[in-house]
C-alpha cells in the first residue's frame, strides 16, 4: 500500500503529495489523517508530514514510512478543507492542515509537544481464591497490603489516586505487592475533553424570519453555484445553524 503524504513544510515546491510505501509493520496503524515521519531526499533527520490518501500503488520508486504518531490528528474531511483553504487563500496545504491540530502539537521539536495524559489502575494479578488463601496462610502479613488487597477485590482495580485516598496506603505498599506478582499497574491515557463539565441544553428548531429566509436564500443559491461572492449581515441572524458548506 501507498501513502499520499504532505510534508510539514513552507515551502512552495514542496507544496505537493509524495508517495510513500506503508511498511507492513505499520499497515494497521497508518491510515488517512495520519502524522508520520518520513525520509526526504538526503537529509538525516526525519521529516514530518501527514497522510492525505492511500492507494495502491505508485509510479515512482518510493521510500518506507519510517514512523507513524498514535495518534489520528486530523479527519478526512478536514483534510478536504485545508486544501480548499490552500486554493483559496495560495497558502501550503501543510499550514492549513496544522490550524486544525490540537494546541500544543504543532511545534516541530516533538518532545515539546503536549502528550496526553496518562493514569496509573492498579489491578488483581492472581485469582482472588489465591489471594485469600495467602492471606489465610500468613504469607501476606502487613496490614496496609492486606488493606490495597481487600480494597482490589471490592473494586475489580482502581486508579491508583483512589487507592492512597480510600485504601490509605502508599506507593511503596502497591510496589511491594507488585513484586511479588500480587498486583499489576498499568498505564492508561485518559482523553482530555474540555467540554466535561459543559452542560448543553438541546434548543428547538429555530425558525427563520422574512428578511432571514431571503438572505438565506440568496447564499445558499452562490454556495450551489460555487460562487465566490461575498455577503455582509447584521443584525441578529441565525443562518448559521442552516448553511451547508462544500469545498472543492
Amino acid at each position: 500500500m501507498i501513502a499520499e503524504i504532505i510534508l510539514d513544510s513552507n515551502a512552495k515546491d514542496l507544496n505537493k503529495v509524495f508517495d510513500y510505501k506503508i511498511p507492513e509493520n505499520l499497515l494497521s496503524k497508518v491510515q488517512i489523517g495520519s502524522r508520520v515521519f518520513v525520509p526526504f531526499g538526503n537529509r538525516k533527520v526525519l521529516e514530518e508530514g501527514f497522510v492525505v490518501n492511500i492507494k495502491e500503488n505508485s509510479s515512482y520508486k518510493v521510500k518506507e514510512i519510517a514512523e507513524v504518531d498514535g495518534t489520528e490528528y486530523i479527519s478526512k474531511s478536514s483534510i478536504a478543507l485545508a486544501k480548499w483553504m490552500a486554493k483559496r487563500y495560495f497558502c501550503n496545504v501543510s499550514d492549513c492542515i496544522k490550524l486544525m491540530l490540537p494546541p500544543g502539537t504543532t511545534t516541530k521539536i516533538v518532545k515539546n509537544r503536549i502528550k496526553e495524559k496518562s493514569v496509573s489502575f492498579v489491578y488483581l494479578k492472581k485469582d482472588v481464591e489465591e489471594i485469600e488463601e495467602a492471606l489465610e496462610s500468613k504469607k501476606i502479613k502487613s496490614d496496609k497490603q492486606i488493606r490495597l488487597l481487600k480494597f482490589l477485590e471490592q473494586n475489580d482495580g482502581a486508579l491508583f489516586s483512589d487507592i492512597e485516598l480510600f485504601a490509605d496506603v502508599k506507593r511503596s505498599t502497591v510496589n511491594t505487592l507488585e513484586k511479588n506478582g500480587y498486583v499489576e499497574i498499568i498505564e492508561k491515557q485518559v482523553e482530555r475533553n474540555p467540554f466535561i463539565h459543559k452542560k448543553v441544553e438541546k434548543s428547538e428548531k429555530l425558525e427563520l424570519t422574512q428578511e432571514q429566509s431571503k438572505a438565506f436564500q440568496t447564499i445558499s443559491a452562490a454556495i450551489d453555484d460555487h460562487l465566490y461572492s461575498e455577503f455582509l449581515l447584521f443584525g441578529v441572524t441565525r443562518l448559521t445553524e442552516k448553511l451547508k458548506f462544500t469545498y472543492n
